[in-house]
């Protein structure tokens, strides 16, 4: 089963979300659908490579499951582990020890299904219906979290020694999303197609605010969009997203604003700047009062 029919349908349905996505990126993610393979999107934090995961998950009713990525990550929170205190409690009211003729049923009892903790991997392998697997911040693991990766990757099958092979009924659609913090395994790369996901042009950026804020005026986006364009390029510890533009531009509509006045943008800095250092720069090169 396919998510998407053609290029054309990609973008058709990935903008009901209000995701808008240039020919090349739509390209990727339908040949990632029709050939089953995991899409790797590389780029700057806040250009949208998670959301697109979840796109693709409403615009086409599949089910969402998200592995979050970090240091220390291991197989036990990726992968399964076993309820290892239920197991306790069972061998307790059990009452016998490993001597006992009973001591082979029970642990063959407390290694069931019932103990089983699955864990996003294992949980998007066993899903009935159609599944969006997201491993998210993927460059934020460790090398060994890589190669778990590319076994589960490979063949879609987990083994959990007690329980035997689990093998996909429906292959997921696997987005890896990567800020590029550290070289990813060519190991890895080669069993994904690869986009380099970075901030939308003007013209389709505003066209992402005015999908999401549809209140938005024109004018008003372009004004927005403008200027976060502008933070951009300033040398900030953390540059505005298009999620914090989109958040501007529905802050405008509560404040009941139509027009970017300077007063507006030092009153509303802190929707799109999350530093005071950011906060500082942006308003001393911005000459706004806040930088005096």
């Amino acid at each position: 089963m396919t998510f998407f029919s053609s290029i054309a349908d990609t973008r058709e349905k990935l903008a009901t979300t209000g995701y808008l996505v240039d020919e090349a990126l739509a390209t990727v993610v339908f040949l990632g659908d029709a050939l089953g393979k995991p899409v790797m999107l590389e780029g700057p934090a806040g250009t949208g490579k998670t959301e697109l995961a979840k796109a693709v998950a409403e615009a086409t009713g599949a089910t969402l499951v998200r592995l979050q990525c970090y240091e220390g990550l291991d197989e036990a929170r990726a992968l399964y582990e076993w309820n290892y205190r239920k197991q306790l409690l069972r061998i307790q009211a059990a009452q016998v020890d490993e001597e006992s003729e009973d001591w082979n049923e029970l642990h063959d009892d407390i290694f069931s299904e019932e103990f089983l903790l699955s864990r996003p991997l294992l949980t998007a392998i066993r899903q009935e219906g159609p599944t969006v697997l997201l491993v998210d911040e993927t460059d934020k693991a460790d090398v060994e979290v890589e190669g778990l990766l590319l076994e589960v990757l490979s063949e879609f099958q987990v083994t959990v020694p007690e329980l035997g092979t689990i093998t996909a009924t429906h292959t997921p659609f696997v987005v890896l999303t990567s800020n590029a913090t550290r070289e990813l395994s060519e190991a890895l790369k080669r069993r994904c197609l690869y986009a380099h996901v970075d901030y939308p042009d003007a013209t389709r950026e505003r066209a992402i605010v005015m999908s999401r804020v549809p209140e938005t005026t024109e004018a008003l986006a372009t004004e927005l969009v403008r200027s976060v364009r502008a933070m951009r390029t300033m040398e900030l510890r953390k540059a505005p997203s298009i999620a914090e533009t989109i958040d501007w531009a529905r802050a405008m509509q509560v404040l009941g604003v139509t027009e970017l006045t300077e007063g507006v943008i030092e009153q509303t800095l802190g929707v799109v700047l999350k530093h005071q250092s950011d906060r500082h720069r942006v308003s001393e090169q911005l000459g706004l009062g806040g930088g005096r």
